[in-house]
């Protein structure tokens, strides 16, 4: 897959579709590579008439991991979030923002799509409030404005978040498998040999704990995004499922009251994951979004 230099770092893409096409960006989310944004559901938005660009954030899979800043300590900086107390952090979210500026200057995009899921869809929100020039459309899937006073994940998905995954390749597939059962969607089927297959394919491509840990400070140190994105002024869908344990549905709806006209999906059954039963749903809102786009 390709590179580009961006934003000081080096960033792993794919894109899909014609370049001709509106770029769309998918940004995922913690410790989460660029394939947790399945090639058929990437090839069913190209389908309809986007660029589909799909990359690696730092610190995960092929992208540039900052192992220079080392490993942060994860427990201060949960006691500090907790305490509203400053969280000293390698990076924050901001920076994540800018290197998907820098990967649209190095592809030569100046506005996007952009659809964020959980800590890819603070980025996306990051994007639109500090790049407002750069995005089009605003998609946040299962995310949340970081606002402190909005409910916790439930405590089995908070502990599956904080447990580093195995660097041993058959014990970090069975990591990925407890991490899906538990944070997936209770309402729809669990498909195991996919889920496999997918968490021995981001080994393969790379696992790098101490960049998730990072990735996971740079969240708590970066704060709530609740005042800031009530200044979006672009059209933006909010998806949400109403079984997710890890960021719940309230985040969702806080999120879409924030920003202005937001529109606000939810779906039974849909915890913390994208199934592929609702990628149909998920295409067209987003395809109706962009037609919306001035």
């Amino acid at each position: 897959m390709p590179r580009a230099r961006a934003n000081g770092i080096e960033i792993e893409y794919e894109t899909f579709g014609d370049p001709a096409d509106p770029a769309l960006l998918l940004v995922m989310g913690l410790g989460a590579q660029m394939i947790l944004w399945p090639e058929e559901f990437c090839s069913d938005l190209a389908a309809r008439g986007l660029h589909v660009v799909r990359y690696d954030n730092r610190d995960v899979g092929r992208s540039t991991w900052l192992d220079q800043a080392g490993m942060p300590d994860v427990a201060g900086a949960l006691a500090a979030a907790m305490q509203g107390r400053p969280i000293a952090s390698p990076y924050l979210l901001r920076d994540m923002a800018a290197d998907a500026v820098g990967l649209l200057d190095a592809l030569e995009v100046d506005a996007v799509h952009v659809v964020g899921a959980s800590m890819g869809g603070m980025i996306a929100q990051t994007l639109a409030i500090e790049h407002p020039a750069r995005v089009r459309t605003l998609t946040s899937i299962m995310s949340t404005t970081g606002h402190p006073g909005l409910p916790p994940a439930r405590p089995e998905a908070m502990a599956v978040l904080v447990t580093p995954a195995p660097t041993e390749r058959a014990a970090a597939i069975e990591h990925g498998v407890r991490v899906w059962r538990t944070i997936g969607s209770p309402g729809f089927p669990f498909d195991e040999a996919e889920v496999r297959e997918r968490a021995a394919l981001a080994f393969d491509r790379g696992v790098n704990p101490p960049g998730v840990a990072r990735q996971l400070v740079a969240i708590l140190a970066s704060g709530s995004r609740r005042e800031a994105l009530r200044g979006v002024q672009v059209p933006s869908l909010v998806i949400h499922g109403a079984a997710d344990p890890l960021v719940p549905v309230e985040a969702g709806r806080d999120t879409a009251q924030a920003v202005p006209g937001a529109e606000l999906l939810e779906f039974e059954g849909m915890g913390h994951d994208l199934p592929r039963p609702l990628w149909p749903r998920f295409v067209e809102a987003i395809a109706k979004l962009v037609g919306r786009a001035p």
